[in-house]
């Protein structure tokens, strides 16, 4: 039996009419391609996880929604979109989601993935003695889709990374969580850290 989340149904509810039937579709092609999914709530959007792992979350904007697999890089299914979160882009009515029996695929293939413990992102090198900080979900996938983003990070220590990582998780809304995660594969990519207009002066 499916495990739901309250906190889930009261977002799909306050969610812009032409978002709730995505999300919903969203959410019961989840819990059929994995029966054991549990559902909650982190930075601010519903998440989907399979054991003690993320397997993806969903999230509503304004004019559209997005759609994310934690490991879902390389998936048959899953599109490189041309703007916005997760492997399937800008999704504005149930026809920009892929047919449902492709859904359901690559989503049983990611639970695939997380069951053979496919590494979600290259363990970061350097001399720190710490144990990396957690990177938020929506950061760890978005860094997939930039190296030179993901090359900075990884170099960065971890009191670099963290900066980055709180910023992203004291976001309160969804679409505050997306602007600041966007904005940290900008600077990233140009090699600068969390504070480095700051640290030019």
């Amino acid at each position: 039996m499916a495990t739901t989340d309250p906190r889930v149904d009261a977002y799909i509810e306050r969610a812009a009419p032409f978002a709730q039937p995505i999300l919903a579709h969203l959410r019961a092609a989840v819990h059929a391609a994995c029966p054991d999914a549990q559902e909650t709530i982190k930075w601010g959007m519903p998440f989907f996880l399979h054991g003690a792992h993320i397997l993806g979350y969903m999230a509503a904007f304004k004019q559209h929604c997005a759609f994310g697999l934690w490991k879902g890089r390389g998936l048959a299914a899953a599109r490189e979109p041309a703007e916005g979160m997760g492997q399937f882009g800008r999704l504005e009515t149930l026809q920009d989601l892929p047919p449902q029996r492709e859904l359901l695929q690559t989503l049983r293939r990611a639970v695939a993935q997380i069951d053979a413990g496919a590494a979600a992102l290259r363990a970061p090198k350097g001399h720190d003695t710490k144990a990396p900080p957690e990177v938020p979900a929506p950061l760890a996938e978005a860094l997939q889709h930039n190296e030179a983003a993901r090359k900075t990070f990884a170099e960065f220590s971890s009191s670099q990374r963290l900066e980055y990582i709180e910023w992203i998780a004291q976001a309160k809304r969804a679409e505050t969580c997306a602007s600041r995660v966007a904005q940290t594969i900008e600077w990233l990519g140009e090699g600068k850290s969390r504070h480095w207009k700051y640290r030019a002066r």
